[in-house]
């Protein structure tokens, strides 16, 4: 399953499956297919979510690096931010913020530090 063409916005079923819903949408899947690869309907880790791009087949720069605004990422990106609440994940396609718990947005939700993967088009 390469990575989509064209983002269709998936909000997260719960408040625990963001992870999920941003893999959802970056492969074209839905979430119940993420839950399975993952293992779980709750919080999901970084090594949760790279393990996922790998089954996925999903190319991604390892590297976390961190971002100050929306400028910083690239073309496409997977987001952990930490918001108010928590950490969330979040996803960065084209100019775009498709955010699981936030909708579809300009800029970034509110957060107070923001981390991205590079998601490659390989």
């Amino acid at each position: 399953m390469p990575l989509t063409k064209n983002v269709k916005y998936i909000h997260e079923p719960t408040d625990l499956q963001c992870g999920q819903a941003v893999l959802a949408m970056l492969g074209d899947v839905t979430v119940g297919e993420i839950i399975e690869l993952v293992g779980t309907d709750r919080e999901t880790d970084l090594k949760q979510m790279l393990s996922a791009l790998n089954c996925l087949d999903i190319k991604y720069d390892p590297i976390r690096y961190e971002a100050k605004s929306k400028t910083d990422l690239p073309q496409v990106a997977i987001l952990s931010l930490e918001t108010p609440r928590c950490w969330h994940w979040s996803l960065y396609f084209k100019g775009t913020f498709f955010d699981p718990e936030h909708g579809i947005l300009d800029d970034f939700p509110v957060s107070n530090r923001k981390y991205y993967w590079k998601i490659t088009e390989d």
